[in-house]
């Protein structure tokens, strides 16, 4: 039994996408496959965080446990990943019927996607590495495309796709030389090789290979290029899905990466090594995306440029891990799920208030919005006062951990500590900017105004995120205790 409670949340996955593409052919009648799907992800979730809190020991064969881990950490991004999936499934239920899209394909996508997510964010090898990604980004390739006649779906989706093969020939270049040089594709054995005295150049050269590979997926700057269009042009609920389990997915394998395979001395080194690299990283994506976030008109490219800060503030934790260990890796953990509910109810408040031939997708399709359906704009403000940080909201002990992190790992840290400060105060500006055009601005004169839709699987969505926000802001100590035990796990 403690095998199989590992291992099912993967099994579930591949058997409810198989399932989804037998009824969706087969079925007389069309089942209700938003349900089906979110109940896969649910249960799928679910088990991982049982197998999670309980602690159970796994008795995984080791011919798996070589190329996919077993621990805690993987248990706690499954749920959060099985989270993000679900919550965009109930959003598309709900999207897809009011705008005509309704099609089965796009649960299967979800789910295989969402799979390959969970063997990414697992991945003890570069090959499974390798395969999580593929997996997970065909996928999502396909999503982003979804509506075949919009012109701007297709350009996002290309856009995604082709800079998406060029990092992923990038990553595997990069694994080439880590093999070259250690003679090994596991991470441990790549750490072992690097400590045995292998070439510090071929060394270098993979390391920085692999983590640009990888950083493409976290959309930090300057990696960022793909992210509005892509946003832009896919569907909301697909939007929703590539915003949040896709990230997660690739910071959990960043961690892995870095603290496994390049967590010797050299490879650490405040001088020459990956630290340095992604503060610049961080400082930069920080900056940008919030300043570049201002000037949009257009809800889901500030939302996207919105991300790409929010990456920079992961890469915050993310550097601090080399002076403060486990306390960052909790930190990014944490942040990682409060950014993912955070994130689906912005996006999922957009889809409840618009309706078939009216998306609200600008700031003119919010106007006064707020006071004509208070109730449909309650949780966007929610969501976005999150993303901002404000408290009481999961999102301001999401930032409060991370930055807290930052300031502990020394003097050479604070700097980035504080420009993740001043960089937020900026972000504020455009996420309150929303909120003032929602309640103090009256739409245009002959404007064609945005009305909510009717939908219980939306409704479902924005309330089971809606409550896990104000859970995470109210009462954090609970999931943050799961964190640091998935942490304290993978840095022992």
């Amino acid at each position: 039994m403690s095998s199989w409670i590992h291992v099912a949340p993967l099994v579930l996955l591949v058997g409810g996408g198989l399932f989804i593409m037998l009824a969706d052919v087969f079925a007389k009648e069309r089942p209700e496959l938003a349900t089906v799907t979110s109940v896969a992800l649910g249960v799928s979730g679910c088990v991982s965080l049982a197998a999670l809190v309980s602690g159970v020991a796994p008795q995984t064969p080791a011919f798996l446990t070589s190329y996919l881990a077993v621990d805690k950490m993987a248990l706690f991004f499954d749920v959060v990943i099985c989270t993000g999936a679900a919550l965009s499934t109930l959003l598309a239920g709900g999207y897809l019927r009011e705008h005509g899209y309704e099609r089965g394909e796009f649960y299967v996508l979800t789910l295989f996607s969402a799979f390959g997510a969970m063997v990414l964010a697992r991945s003890v090898d570069l090959l499974s590495l390798f395969v999580g990604l593929e997996t997970m980004s065909l996928g999502v390739y396909a999503l982003v495309a979804f509506r075949r006649a919009s012109a701007r779906a297709v350009e996002g989706a290309m856009k995604y796709f082709l800079l998406g093969s060029f990092a992923a020939a990038i990553l595997l270049f990069g694994s080439a030389l880590l093999y070259a040089a250690t003679g090994h594709t596991d991470y441990a054995g790549i750490a072992e090789g690097i400590a045995a005295g292998a070439d510090p150049r071929l060394v270098l050269a993979g390391m920085l290979l692999v983590v640009v590979g990888l950083t493409f997926k976290v959309s930090a700057v300057p990696f960022h290029m793909w992210t509005p269009d892509a946003y832009e042009g896919a569907m909301t609920p697909a939007t929703t899905f590539m915003s949040v389990a896709v990230k997660a997915a690739a910071f959990a394998v960043f961690l892995r990466v870095l603290v496994v395979a390049f967590g010797d001395p050299m490879s650490m080194s405040e001088a020459s090594g990956w630290p340095p690299a992604l503060a610049a990283l961080a400082a930069l994506s920080m900056v940008y995306g919030n300043f570049a976030a201002v000037s949009q008109q257009n809800i889901k490219r500030m939302l996207a440029y919105s991300s790409i800060a929010h990456a920079g503030y992961v890469l915050v934790g993310v550097v601090a891990v080399f002076r403060v260990g486990d306390e960052a890796i909790s930190a990014v953990l944490f942040y990682l799920l409060a950014y993912t509910v955070s994130n689906a109810l912005a996006l999922g408040s957009l889809i409840l208030m618009g309706s078939k031939g009216r998306e609200a997708v600008s700031y003119d399709d919010l106007r006064g919005v707020g006071r004509r359906h208070p109730m449909a704009a309650l949780p966007f403000v929610i969501g976005v006062l999150s993303l901002m940080g404000f408290p009481p909201t999961a999102g301001f002990f999401g930032k409060y951990y991370v930055f807290n992190a930052a300031v502990h790992s020394g003097g050479g840290m604070v700097w980035l500590a504080l420009l993740g400060v001043l960089s937020s105060a900026v972000g504020a500006y455009y996420y309150l900017r929303v909120i003032v055009v929602m309640f103090m601005k009256e739409p245009e004169k002959g404007q064609v105004l945005a009305v909510p839709m009717r939908s219980g699987y939306v409704v479902t969505a924005l309330s089971i995120a809606g409550l896990a926000v104000m859970e995470l802001g109210l009462m954090p100590g609970w999931f943050l205790d799961l964190a640091v035990q998935a942490a304290q796990q993978l840095v022992a």
